[in-house]
């Protein structure tokens, strides 16, 4: 869904952002995953952890990430922080779709895609809701910025975490 204004939110400098990631992820191994993961809530977005396949060392890779919940599936943006180019994330999963998600009290295996026409319309709404400067923070790319759905793999049986 395009921006409807051409405002631009302010963000912190990019060495601020990717700084505040290796935190993140570095707090989230250090714990052993206690820290670093919250479920979301109407108002808020969740953190997951997706591993997705390297599209070209094949090597398992992964991110921390918002989302929220739409029935079963689990929906994020390749947003990588907006800036313009993709996140790494997001082409890995373009190359293969099937990942594995960690919530805060259990893992399963996904299925990943980007939504289109009417259902990322819906989904856009969802996150304006969620985050009002949303259209602001989009207009700083150049490019439409992709809402992907995380669905579970059939037959997953989710994995709760001790």
């Amino acid at each position: 869904m395009p921006a409807e204004h051409t405002e631009r939110a302010w963000l912190p400098p990019r060495w601020f952002i990717r700084l505040a990631w290796q935190v993140h992820r570095g707090l989230y191994g250090i714990t052993g995953g206690r820290f670093g993961l919250r479920p979301p809530l109407r108002d808020r977005y969740g953190t997951m952890r997706l591993t997705t396949t390297g599209r070209h060392s094949g090597e398992d890779r992964s991110v921390i990430l918002g989302y929220f919940e739409d029935g079963p599936n689990l929906v994020t943006m390749a947003m990588n922080g907006w800036a313009d180019p993709e996140p790494a994330w997001w082409l890995n999963l373009q190359a293969h779709p099937e990942a594995t998600v960690d919530l805060p009290n259990r893992r399963m295996t996904v299925r990943g895609w980007a939504a289109d026409g009417n259902e990322r319309d819906r989904l856009w709404i969802r996150w304006r809701e969620i985050d009002t400067k949303l259209d602001a923070y989009a207009a700083r790319r150049s490019r439409e910025t992709a809402v992907v759905v995380l669905e579970p793999s059939p037959g997953d049986q989710d994995d709760a975490f001790d």
